[in-house]
């Protein structure tokens, strides 16, 4: 699977699973069973490649093939990189997406970097062609609906689970990455990252908005040895983390090797309401303004990584404004080399945040779960074919290796 050329237009398979309340102390909510990947996958790579789409981000749910330490069942995960490789669709592995097997419970569980480096290694080992890796999705999102909000895994509902989850999928990211270095040299990681705002509704909560601004950098800063602000820092400290834990971060070399991958939702941007309540705001700044903050502060090369909308809401529309503000940061000077609309075809459940495992199906994809394209898909690939010669070959990820 050799990389290929030309700028990244891609999609997704949504392959979440976390655990979420309910009988015997959980259930697994798993998206690629939900919305027929599993029965679908050589079905939904013909459509991708249809498409005239080069690069998926897809990856195995780990519960599945990480059976223990040491144990792994990669026969399903073999069978669909083989079809990959035939038709010319280059993965960007995603090894890990809100969940964990059972065996090692939550993100509180302090073991759960080092074993999850080992699995990221086993992978490279076995797929050393991949040249494309997400080792952790989202950790922001991830640590905060499993760790403050009590949505999901271990339901913790306080800052220091909430940290405690951040530091160690951090850790996880970090371990990963270096552990797939040993088997793949020139792997590129391109890390998915919500990149999100919280405006202040009166000036009285100034303050708290800027703290959560700057917080919202913290699984990028430990990725990318930024050190955080002493604010953070502080608060950081008081919710457990050590001061080695952050002297290892900091001592981290593997920027160099990243593709910043930003994912950008109308739910993105935030207000903190006169009383300290969160609610969403809708799109103030949208992706541009956003977008360039996380560029201004890191300086690496830009992916966006996710977007979509519900078909209802003008997901045609949210398409070219996203695929134009993308345009609007190359033509100044930032160096974004890839766009991807999330996901391939529609979701379950998400309009709960997964909360509920009530099968409504969420029309966001470029096809519906019948396979059947919609509207939206129809117009990506009307825009990868006429922007894809405009964009100049050597623009993507190749350029850092």
């Amino acid at each position: 699977m050799s990389p290929m050329p030309g700028f990244m237009f891609a999609t997704g398979i949504e392959n979440s699973y976390p655990v979420i309340a309910g009988r015997g102390g959980g259930v697994r909510v798993d998206q690629m069973e939900k919305c027929g990947h599993y029965e679908h996958w050589k079905e939904d790579l013909r459509l991708v490649a249809e498409l005239g789409i080069h690069y998926l981000r897809w990856g195995p749910a780990i519960y599945k093939t990480f059976l223990g330490a040491g144990k792994y069942d990669f026969m399903w995960v073999d069978d669909v990189l083989e079809e990959m490789r035939r038709l010319g669709i280059q993965p960007i592995m995603d090894l890990c997406h809100f969940g964990v097997p059972d065996w090692l419970g939550n993100f509180q569980n302090e073991e759960f970097p080092a074993y999850f480096a080992e699995y990221a290694g086993e992978m490279a080992k076995r797929y050393p062609d991949a040249h494309y890796w997400t080792p952790v999705n989202e950790i922001l999102v991830c640590a905060t609906f499993s760790g403050l909000y009590g949505w999901w895994n271990e339901r913790g509902m306080t800052d220091r689970t909430f940290v405690r989850a951040m530091l160690n999928l951090c850790k996880a990211n970090v371990l990963a990455m270096r552990a797939i270095l040993e088997y793949v040299p020139e792997a590129v990681f391109i890390q998915s990252e919500s990149s999100e705002y919280v405006h202040p509704s009166v000036p009285r909560v100034m303050k708290r908005a800027h703290f959560l601004n700057q917080r919202r950098f913290v699984p990028l800063d430990l990725t990318y040895a930024k050190n955080v602000s002493a604010e953070v820092y502080r608060y950081l400290s008081a919710n457990g983390m050590r001061a080695a834990e952050y002297d290892y971060f900091m001592d981290q070399t593997l920027k160099a090797r990243c593709i910043m991958g930003t994912d950008y939702y109308v739910t993105n941007e935030h207000l903190v309401r006169p009383n300290g309540e969160l609610i969403p705001s809708g799109e103030f700044f949208g992706y541009y303004v956003i977008a360039k903050q996380y560029y201004d502060r890191y300086g690496l090369p830009l992916m966006h990584t996710e977007t979509n909308l519900w078909e209802v809401d003008g997901s045609v529309q949210w398409l070219w404004k996203e695929w134009n503000c993308m345009l609007r940061l190359r033509q100044d000077g930032v160096p974004i080399v890839g766009f991807t609309w999330y996901s391939l075809t529609d979701q379950m459940d998400w309009d709960t945040t997964l909360r509920e495992d009530a099968h409504r199906v969420n029309t966001v994809g470029l096809y519906d779960l019948q396979r059947q394209i919609r509207r939206v898909g129809q117009n990506y690939k009307r825009l990868i074919t006429d922007w894809r010669e405009m964009l100049p070959a050597g623009s993507n990820a190749l350029m850092l290796v």
